[in-house]
């Protein structure tokens, strides 16, 4: 980069730092900052697949990925498409359960073997299966302790996700061993910064294992009911995952919640889903103090305003059941939060910011409402005490 050329680039980035900037932007420089990271990456043809899948598969969290130092970036990019990789199996719904719960289950093992490969999935994720030994080959030249953690739980999420596959969710305590397995990528992504000397390995905690614990619950549930309607469109049979306790009071079987004439109960389930995933907002909130390394508490956080967002613009809003592509945070509100967001108290400020938005999202003949008032103000009293510390 010329003299001229880098001067612009740090000007650019100071006046992006101004509350007044618009936020277009801010999202040119989160494209900036993405095309710096990319000449970063090892020229080896299998890595530079692995960069561009990365953001094709998911924006928010490769963003926050490619933000990682080097030597934690590439087991993350590599743990996260291998589990992306066992999802998209999961997803299949053309595959029949005699298929598909043999290659959950082995998944880990073909992690290792250059001779298999499967084709299946969306158009978006079929690039993925197909160029699958690109992964491979990177994941094979990672350090022993990064492909032990990979491996140990992709075998954990596999054997779930099998369970799952002939099994219903019938209560929230069924959805949450769900997540706990679907979401298995927290507890493994504090061992990876532990193997990576980043994070001293004595200072974990219970805390820390009840966090990742509570990040899982919100991550998958918050994903679980943004994905609602994709969910029911799958073919040949609809993919269930809120739980029946819950839509069993409103209807007799949950696709019935994209027809217009249920659309009151369709918005009363939705805001009860949201209710109870509330809790796993607080909870998580009040355990992320305990990360005292700042780029593993920044990766979580990340994740956390992205999922409490994703909430605060589901609740209360139809499109859940009519529209999946409006559910997403503007790139500019995204790019603005990653900006911002590196301590607590920057944490707790956007946190309180969705936490408004929500609570003026409340309509008083709401069944839930005052249940949903009082977790939304427990969340702001954390915010407004957390807002005072630093991490």
């Amino acid at each position: 980069m010329s003299g001229n050329s880098y001067l612009a680039a740090q000007v650019f980035i100071l006046l992006c730092s101004y509350d007044t900037f618009p936020q277009v932007f801010r999202s040119m420089k989160w494209t900036m900052m993405v095309r710096e990271v990319q000449k970063q990456l090892p020229p080896q043809p299998h890595w530079a697949f692995r960069y561009t899948m990365l953001l094709r598969a998911t924006r928010n969290l490769g963003f926050s990925i490619l933000q990682l130092p080097l030597q934690l970036r590439k087991p993350m990019m590599i743990f996260y498409l291998v589990l992306r990789a066992l999802d998209t199996i999961e997803d299949d719904m053309s595959l029949s359960s005699e298929v598909k719960i043999p290659i959950l289950i082995a998944f880990h093992e073909h992690i290792y073997d250059h001779d298999w490969q499967f084709s299946c999935g969306s158009p978006k994720y079929k690039v993925l299966m197909d160029n699958f030994y690109n992964v491979r080959t990177a994941f094979l030249e990672l350090e022993t302790s990064h492909r032990e953690v990979i491996k140990d739980v992709t075998k954990r999420m596999g054997a779930g996700m099998a369970k799952f596959i002939s099994k219903e969710v019938e209560t929230m305590d069924d959805l949450h061993e769900y997540a706990h397995y679907s979401a298995g990528v927290y507890p493994g992504i504090s061992r990876i910064f532990r193997t990576s000397k980043l994070e001293d390995s004595s200072c974990h905690s219970a805390d820390q294992e009840h966090l990742y614990n509570s990040m899982a619950l919100l991550v998958q549930k918050s994903d679980v009911i943004r994905d609602y309607l994709e969910d029911v469109h799958e073919a040949p049979e609809p993919r269930r995952f809120w739980p029946r306790c819950i839509w069993g009071k409103y209807v007799n079987k949950l696709e019935d919640f994209k027809h217009e004439e249920n659309s009151a109960k369709a918005v009363q389930c939705l805001n009860e889903m949201v209710m109870y995933t509330l809790t796993d907002v607080e909870d998580s909130l009040k355990n992320l103090s305990s990360l005292k390394d700042p780029v593993e508490f920044r990766f979580y956080a990340l994740h956390h305003v992205a999922a409490t967002g994703m909430l605060a613009l589901c609740y209360n809003n139809i499109d859940v059941f009519r529209s999946a592509s409006n559910l997403k945070l503007r790139p500019g509100l995204a790019a603005k939060l990653f900006d911002r967001i590196w301590t607590i108290s920057d944490l707790c400020r956007a946190i309180l910011e969705f936490s408004s938005l929500m609570k003026s999202k409340v309509e008083k003949h709401d069944p839930n409402s005052v249940e949903t008032l009082v977790r939304i103000e427990a969340i702001e009293h954390i915010c407004k005490t957390g807002s005072q510390q630093e991490c």
